[in-house]
């Protein structure tokens, strides 16, 4: 290789190509089976296109497509380009839940990176546990990276009606429970809520980490909104395809751009979109693979005066196309860069700071976007409580709870397991009322384990018919970033580590205080330390394979729910010689 400026260093991928021997022989002679001619293994830069596609997670389902527009745009840039597969995350079919799978699927992005000849990657990801792992697996390989999202789906239409993934389903499937609703109408709304490629439309988990993605610097800007059926979803793809060959050159790696500063700014806008609390866990892992010190008090200080601006479903009414439209997340940036509320100088993949890319951002409707003097929910960001039941911490969205519920004290119905509350919700004889408190054990990352979306347990079918529609629900569990409710999740130590949440009984009585950033179990310490003391931890779920591996390695959620061995990035040093 040269020294001009465009080549700072050798090439990772002439360790394999550049050979002129037995092995290089090897390496070339086996891709030329696809037609590559000698030229292209001659120091242009090997991109790796990481495909997370797969007809099992229809969110994914349309990444071909997206993966032509980057090799085209890579091939244009003078690069390389080789797709590979890895581990596919969809939480709308993977049982016990995707989450189980994200820090697997890490290890996949990571391995696949170190161990291929590749001088940078272009991270093709959806639905929301494939964004997350392949952030962090590319994070710990530390070669340069772009993450390009799939895009969110059309709005959903039901009988002139829009209606939202996730949102719009919990809402119906009550409206059914209660008896308000036919099954046939049921069937039908399916046929209308998803109607295109692409992930969830409202602002779920897959759009918060897609805003997340572009708040962080490490994806192009307006990789958030664009709805993966509109043409320019792939002009990004291909944008991004030519912008990792000069990344490359100027050797510009996610440790450059996975910075403190990014992660501030990915926090306050988590709160300004009126994001997922999914993205707290995930945020907090990915920091853990650059050796970010995030943690939760960060959450609560950095969002805690920041406006919701989004009024987007679950916390309000329009969806992801209707926000791309809007002017879509640079808007959201440029509010916050006004008011001091974004480090500006945060570099980014394209080149350019957060800033440049975002200050002449336009709002084409205010009503989606509000202003920041009007905004759609004032100081409405993640809230992290902690207490007696949540020493190491817990979080609620107020944006989507319900204000009268924000301080309330109420009477503890437990349920030991969510196959007991399943039950138990349908039952017309469960000892509850709208006062009470609704609290699920046993379902965080050691517990279900991974962590479920099942903390918004459904109403007991009673009280739906009564017309109650929302009550305070506490769990070491996820819920769906669809989802909506006053309701605590990610209560750590979970109660399968012992945590207190463990030691909760039916009639305890529970204090929720969101103001106060507080959550107290009225039950003092002689009688806790009487049930510690009578406690003992379930049976692990697993005695062999991945699962194993899992409990016995995961961090709890105020970490990550990462694994402890892989905190931290290691590089991508040219494996071993084997000829």
């Amino acid at each position: 290789m040269d020294d001009s400026p465009n080549h700072k260093k050798t090439l990772r991928s002439q360790a394999w190509f550049g050979r002129q021997d037995k092995m290089g022989f090897y390496y070339r002679s086996f891709l030329k089976n696809s037609g590559f001619p000698q030229d292209q293994f001659e120091g242009k830069p090997v991109i790796g296109i990481c495909n997370s596609g797969s007809e099992l997670t229809p969110c994914n389902a349309h990444f071909s497509a997206i993966a032509e527009h980057v090799r085209y745009g890579v091939l244009e840039a003078g690069g390389f380009p080789l797709e590979f597969p890895v581990s596919s995350l969809g939480e709308v079919t993977m049982r016990p839940t995707a989450m189980l799978f994200r820090n697997l699927a890490s290890m996949d992005v990571e391995e696949a990176i170190r161990a291929h000849p590749l001088d940078g990657v272009v991270l093709l990801m959806g639905c929301d546990k494939t964004t997350p792992a392949l952030l962090m697996g590319a994070a710990s390989a530390d070669l340069p990276a772009i993450g390009v999202s799939g895009g969110p789906q059309l709005r959903g239409v039901y009988r002139g009606q829009i209606i939202g993934s996730g949102t719009s389903i919990i809402s119906m499937s009550e409206q059914l429970r209660a008896g308000e609703i036919t099954i046939q109408e049921f069937h039908e709304a399916e046929g209308g809520m998803n109607r295109s490629s692409g992930h969830c439309m409202t602002m779920g988990t897959a759009s918060t980490m897609a805003s997340m993605v572009e708040a962080l610097g490490i994806g192009m800007p307006e990789n958030a909104a664009i709805p993966a059926a509109d043409a320019r979803r792939n002009q990004l793809a291909r944008m991004a395809g030519r912008r990792i060959v000069d990344m490359v050159r100027e050797d510009l790696k996610p440790s450059d751009i996975l910075t403190r500063q990014a992660f501030e700014n990915a926090i306050r806008t988590l709160a300004a979109i009126g994001g997922s609390t999914n993205a707290v866990v995930h945020l907090l892992a990915i920091a853990g693979r650059v050796g970010i010190e995030l943690t939760l008090e960060d959450f609560d200080r950095l969002g805690r005066d920041v406006h919701c601006l989004v009024d987007l479903m679950p916390s309000g009414r329009f969806l992801m196309e209707d926000f791309y439209y809007a002017g879509g997340l640079p808007v959201v940036l440029r509010a916050l860069g006004e008011r001091g509320l974004l480090n500006k100088d945060a570099p980014t993949v394209n080149g350019r700071s957060i800033w440049e890319n975002v200050r002449e951002a336009s709002c084409w409707n205010s009503e989606v976007i509000t202003p920041f003097e009007e905004p759609f929910k004032p100081e409405a960001g993640i809230a992290i409580l902690t207490g007696n039941l949540a020493p190491d911490g817990a979080v609620i969205k107020p944006s989507a709870a319900s204000p009268e519920l924000m301080r309330h004290t109420g009477r503890a119905v437990v349920f030991e397991s969510v196959e007991e509350m399943h039950h138990a919700v349908n039952d017309d004889d469960l000892d509850i009322d709208a006062s009470c408190i609704m609290v699920l054990k046993h379902c965080g990352p050691k517990g279900y384990p991974g962590m479920a979306e099942v903390g918004n347990m459904p109403l007991p079918a009673k009280l739906l018919r009564q017309g109650v529609r929302d009550m305070i629900r506490i769990s070491d569990a996820r819920m769906s970033g669809t989802a909506y409710g006053t309701v605590v999740l990610h209560v750590a130590p979970e109660a399968t580590a012992g945590g207190p949440l463990a030691l909760v009984r039916n009639g305890d009585l529970i204090t929720l205080d969101v103001p106060a950033r507080s959550l107290h179990l009225h039950v003092d310490e002689a009688e806790l330390a009487v049930r510690r003391a009578a406690w003992t931890p379930p049976a692990p779920h697993a005695e062999r394979g991945y699962t194993r591996l899992y409990i016995d390695h995961v961090l709890q959620a105020d970490r990550g729910a990462d694994f402890d061995f892989l905190v931290g990035r290691s590089g991508s040093p040219v494996p071993r010689d084997n000829h």
